[in-house]
This record gives structure tokens, C-alpha cells and sequence, in this order.
């Protein structure tokens, strides 16, 4: 265990942010990234979900920034708009010792004439998807030529979404030389010639590379083809998770599950690829803010969600990689606490279930299915419903706004107030199941900073 004191570089200021953060002691890659990223050097570093991989290039990131230098010092490259404004949240907290860094955004999905707009006065600091920061490059409205750090994260997926050839254009642009970090939650061949491509004497740090699973109690039920969705309501009925997602292998599957789960009473939504981007981050704030308590996910769309607290993980189908399977189960049982991963198991699938025993290195935990068959079935409502309200961070919102708003005049109490999300143009709270008429209808009466603001409730 090192403490992030030991990290000289670092300003007092930014040490006592981290502590009231409650970044105590670093995460095995940050302890072993830090040090490298501080000094300038690029890094390979392969680190999954949830390893704490974000705090350790941001820190890094930050550390270059001379803010009263008015340029784009720094691009973050991300796989998805979920985990880019994931990155950006990260940055903006461990940014707030530092006044006046400008953090952007730019992704897919959102009015390109807003962000040319913000663009006019360069960020200090841009974070986004390929696709997007590659076309404003193209209309000149975004300049990167003047950057000295180059993060890529999950490099891996951005490769599996076909995006290297648009990572290759935007470095085109980029200059040299500069400090180029590359987060990878595999190392396929293809991340080492990219590697080889971009980076110049790059230290490899892989803290994750070996098999570690603590606190996860794997169960393995061995199942007929036409026996899982009973079996997974048995399990959820039994288990009565909190929080729970559930991996399929197909967007098909994902959606027939999901109805089928809430069909059984039990609160579930679908998170995959050819859902519309609104659609996507309202399943992602609805799950993160437990207005639903199951989601049922593929592995593409679930990668890079920051799920905090989740008790139980489901494979409903094994995966076709034994890598897949540890990030998927990796997923819970994070931050010392304890989770749950069942998986199951048809016989066609045995194949792959003794590879990943193998690449394991240890035995399977057989379980039988009679016991999930016997569990009598109980529904899984959620306790918690969101409501959407039209107006972020760009009308001034903050959550103690919300929070004012909704316990104005003999309103709520806040005991009964759940998380509340702020994006650039929409914010998002979670309110007790029982009072969410009263609070949409507090919310569509009251002012938020003086402004009648529109609310709706998602259902």
C-alpha cells in the first residue's frame, strides 16, 4: 500500500484534494504508472475498469497544464461518450485545486455548433471520441498542435470499434515529440504495433496482467439451453441484488431479457450498441442512480461504466474469451468490498469452460441448478425514480441547486433525494419510488436559480 504523499511532484494542495476524495493509497497501476507518467515519459500500461487507470494519467495530465497558457495542452481519446464524460468528471474533481483549468468535451451525439462555439477560446484540456474530435480538426475549429500529452484509453476497444485509422488522422495533427500514454484492458498484437507506431521508448507497466480475483465468489450452474431465463429469475429472486448486470452475447438478447425480467416484476432495462445516444445515457444514469436495479448489457456497452457497489454479476451466456470473463466479473467486489459472479453454463459450452479453467488456474465452483429452480419467484422493484431536468452545467446548475429546489417550501426531505448527475445540458435525480409524483410535480412548480425549469419523469 503507497500513499499518494510519496509522490513528490504532486502540490500540497492537490494531495489534500485526493485525501478528501478518499484517494488514500494509490491502486497497484497507479503506484506503478504514476511515477513513470510524472516524469515524462510515455507509458503502456494495461489496466482494466475500475483499476483506478483514470486517476493516474489525469494527475499526469494535469501536472503539464500551464493554465495561463491559452492552448489545448492535452487530448484524452476514449472509446464512447459515456467514458469520455466519465474521464472529464474525473478530471474536473481532481482539477478543482487548480482554478480556472477549461475541460471539454467533444463526442458524438451532441450539436457540433455548441462545441465549435466553446472551441473559440481554446480548453486547456480536451477530452473525446475519435469521430468527433477528428472532425472538428478537419473544420479547423480544433487545434492540437500545440499539445504535450497524449492519452488513448481503453485503446483495445477503440481498435474493436474500427476506429484506428481516424486515431491514426488525429495524431497527424498532433505534435512531436510529446508525452503519449496508452491504456489498454488487453494487449492484443494490433495495441503493440499502434504502440510501436505513436510512442517513443515507452515504459510497459502491467500491474493486472496476472489473474487476480479477490473477494469474488464464482458460481458455475451447468444449464440446459432452454433453462437460463427461469434460472436467472430464481437467482435474482434469491438474491435480491441492489445492483446487478447481466452480460449476453447479443443485442437481441439483451432486449428479449430485459422484457422478460420486467415481465417478472423485476426492474431491468437493455444497454446496447443500436440503442440512440439519449437512449444509452438514460439507461447508464437510471442504472447508476438505482431507478433500476438490473441491466442487461452486451460486453461492448457495458465496457467502461463506473459502477460503484454492485453485488452481483450474471453471465448469462459463458464468454467466448477468457480475458472477457475476468472483466466482466472484475465488475464487482471492487474497493475491498465483496460480489457475487454466476455464470452459466450450457453443454455445448463445456469446451470453454475448461479453457477458462485453465487460464485461471483453478478450479471451477460447481453449483447445482436445483437450488435457483426452487427459489420461489419475488419481484425486484426499484426503490428510486429519475427525473430529468432540461439545463446543466452550461445554465449554471449544480446538484445543491436541485437539492434547494426540491426541498423548498415544505417539499422533500432530503433523506429522500438520491444521486443527482449534471451534464452540459440536462441534470438528472433520483428520488424515493413513493414521492416521485410530488417531487416532478415541486420541480415543475418551484424555480431552480430562479428559472422555471422543464422536468420529466423517466419511465
Amino acid at each position: 500500500m503507497t500513499a499518494f504523499s510519496t509522490l513528490t511532484q504532486l502540490l500540497p494542495s492537490q494531495l489534500a484534494n485526493l485525501d478528501e476524495m478518499g484517494y488514500h493509497t494509490m491502486t497497484p497501476i497507479q503506484a506503478a504508472a504514476l511515477p513513470v507518467i510524472l516524469q515524462g515519459t510515455d507509458v503502456q500500461a494495461q489496466a482494466k475498469t475500475g483499476s483506478g487507470k483514470t486517476a493516474a494519467f489525469a494527475l499526469g495530465v494535469l501536472q503539464n497544464i500551464e493554465v495561463l497558457r491559452y492552448e489545448t495542452q492535452s487530448l484524452v481519446l476514449c472509446p464512447t461518450r459515456e467514458l469520455a464524460e466519465q474521464v472529464s468528471g474525473e478530471l474536473r474533481r481532481l482539477a478543482r485545486v487548480t482554478q480556472n483549468i477549461k475541460i471539454l468535451t467533444l463526442c458524438g451525439g451532441q450539436a457540433s455548433g455548441g462545441q465549435r462555439e466553446a472551441l473559440q477560446r481554446a480548453p486547456h484540456i480536451v477530452v473525446g471520441t475519435p469521430g468527433r474530435i477528428l472532425d472538428h480538426l478537419k473544420r479547423d475549429t480544433l487545434h492540437i498542435n500545440t499539445i504535450k500529452t497524449l492519452v488513448l484509453d481503453e485503446a483495445d476497444r477503440m481498435l474493436e470499434m474500427g476506429f484506428i485509422e481516424q486515431i491514426d488522422a488525429i495524431i497527424s495533427y498532433a505534435p512531436t515529440p510529446r508525452q503519449t500514454l496508452l491504456f489498454s484492458a488487453t494487449w492484443p498484437p494490433a495495441i503493440a504495433q499502434i504502440s510501436q507506431r505513436i510512442q517513443h521508448n515507452p515504459v510497459m507497466i502491467a500491474p493486472d496482467a496476472q489473474v487476480e480475483l479477490p473477494d469474488i465468489d464464482q458460481r458455475f450452474y451447468e444449464v440446459g439451453a432452454g433453462e437460463r431465463l427461469p434460472l436467472l429469475i430464481g437467482l435474482l429472486s434469491q438474491q435480491q441484488p441492489a445492483s446487478c448486470i447481466v452480460f449476453c452475447n447479443t443485442k437481441r438478447e439483451c432486449d428479449d431479457i430485459a422484457q422478460a425480467l420486467a415481465n417478472s416484476q423485476i426492474s431491468a432495462l437493455a444497454l446496447h450498441g443500436s440503442l440512440e445516444q439519449r437512449d444509452r445515457d438514460q439507461v447508464i444514469i437510471r442504472f447508476a442512480q438505482r431507478s433500476c436495479r438490473v441491466l442487461v448489457a452486451t460486453d461492448l456497452a457495458a465496457r467502461g461504466l463506473d459502477i460503484k457497489s454492485l453485488s452481483l454479476v450474471v453471465n448469462y451466456q459463458l464468454s467466448f474469451d477468457p480475458e472477457v470473463h475476468v472483466h466482466r466479473i472484475g465488475r464487482t467486489a471492487r474497493a475491498g468490498e465483496q460480489g457475487i459472479a454466476v455464470t452459466f453454463v450450457t453443454g455445448d459450452e463445456m469446451v470453454r469452460a475448461q479453457v477458462l479453467e485453465d487460464y485461471l488456474q483453478q478450479a471451477l465452483n460447481w453449483q447445482p441448478a436445483g437450488t435457483l429452480k426452487a427459489a420461489a419467484p419475488r419481484s425486484l422493484p426499484s426503490e428510486m425514480m429519475t427525473i430529468c431536468i432540461e439545463g446543466g452545467r452550461k445554465a449554471k446548475i449544480r446538484p445543491g441547486d436541485i437539492v434547494g429546489a426540491l426541498t423548498a417550501d415544505g417539499g422533500l426531505c432530503a433523506e429522500q433525494i438520491g444521486k443527482i448527475t449534471v451534464t452540459t445540458t440536462h441534470a438528472w435525480v433520483a428520488v424515493r419510488e413513493d414521492i416521485a409524483a410530488k417531487a416532478l410535480t415541486q420541480l415543475q412548480q418551484g424555480q431552480i436559480k430562479g428559472k422555471r425549469c422543464r422536468a420529466r419523469l423517466l419511465i
